[in-house]
């Protein structure tokens, strides 16, 4: 499973809301992580482990002021997750997985620095594969079958929980099934539907 927009609240939305705070086009930030090259290049090396949160956010902040938004660089990443929230249902749904013994592994892409706190991970996942930690990001099919050889098991066996459908295609490039995450409850009812998997 994914931690951003699975454990939390929507990432995008919060990106977004963030965008409609610096008075311009709501979408820039979004829009420049995804297609502005640059932007792109810091947003890889810092979710490997290249460049630490504080190189991101200088140079994000640029990149931003490039495009017209003045923003200050410190803080940066905090200020564009504030929005995020951990939903509660999801925890609770994790739980039930690994109480009726399915094992649990977080799959993550790091951004910024106090992404995780307020969720204990070890509580929540029986193995976390943070991106910065082991210098591969998702969609790489790489962490994903990390990830399975932590647990012991085949990916063929796995099932990948993820809110961003590029994700999903990169887990399914080693035989990972897919859930493409929009709420607890539909997630509960995928599990059950397409893989049998219940709580």
């Amino acid at each position: 499973m994914d931690f951003g927009g699975v454990i939390t609240s929507s990432v995008l939305r919060a990106f977004t809301d963030f965008g409609a705070s610096l008075g311009g086009d709501p979408r820039l930030p979004l829009d420049l992580l995804s297609r502005d090259q640059p932007s792109r290049t810091l947003l890889a090396d810092h979710e490997c482990g290249r460049i630490d949160a504080a190189a991101f956010e200088r140079g994000f902040a640029e990149r931003l002021r490039v495009h017209g938004a003045e923003v200050s660089a410190e803080g940066l990443a905090a200020r564009m997750q504030a929005g995020m929230s951990i939903d509660q249902d999801m925890l609770g749904l994790l739980g039930e997985l690994r109480a009726a013994g399915h094992p649990v592994a977080l799959v993550s892409n790091s951004f910024g620095t106090g992404t995780y706190d307020g969720v204990e991970l070890a509580a929540v996942a029986d193995v976390v594969v943070i991106s910065s930690e082991v210098g591969i990001r998702k969609p790489s099919r790489r962490i994903y079958a990390i990830a399975c050889e932590r647990l012991g098991i085949d990916p063929e066996e796995a099932v990948m929980i993820d809110d961003l459908r590029q994700n999903l295609d990169g887990a399914a490039r080693i035989g990972i099934g897919g859930v493409l995450h929009t709420s607890a409850t539909d997630t509960r009812r995928q599990l059950a539907e397409r893989f049998g998997i219940t709580a």
